[in-house]
């Protein structure tokens, strides 16, 4: 699984290419609890599902510990752009209904620009 961070507009933003299963779980893991961890964590963290091809219980167990930790820190947390087939184990799972989940990634910041400001900020 291949994993790229970039910052936008005070968003940090993770795109997951690949696999997310019990293999990769724990790296990825290790790379959210990194970037939620004080005093670097951003005010909103969104992971780009655009290249992720699929997503295991290990997965699913990963974005709820990260939403967990984002929403004890008062930060956000949501994912964007699942392809077809993710979408579908979120929504079989009823991930799709605790996890925040945007269509895509304009409209996911368009929302923490409303909520946080254009630089991100509180």
């Amino acid at each position: 699984m291949k994993i790229d961070v970039e910052v936008q507009d005070g968003v940090t933003i993770v795109t997951a290419e690949g696999r997310l299963d019990f293999g990769a779980a724990a790296a990825f893991q290790a790379q959210l609890e990194k970037l939620l961890a004080p005093p670097a964590a951003p005010a909103a963290l969104l992971v780009d599902c655009t290249a992720l091809e699929y997503v295991s219980s290990a997965g699913l167990r990963v974005f709820l510990l990260a939403a967990r930790a984002a929403q004890r820190s008062g930060r956000s947390f949501a994912l964007c752009s699942p392809r077809p087939a993710v979408r579908e184990v979120l929504e079989l799972s009823g991930f799709g209904r605790i996890l925040t989940v945007h269509a895509d990634r304009a409209a996911a910041q368009v929302t923490y620009q409303r909520v946080d400001g254009p630089t991100g900020s509180r």
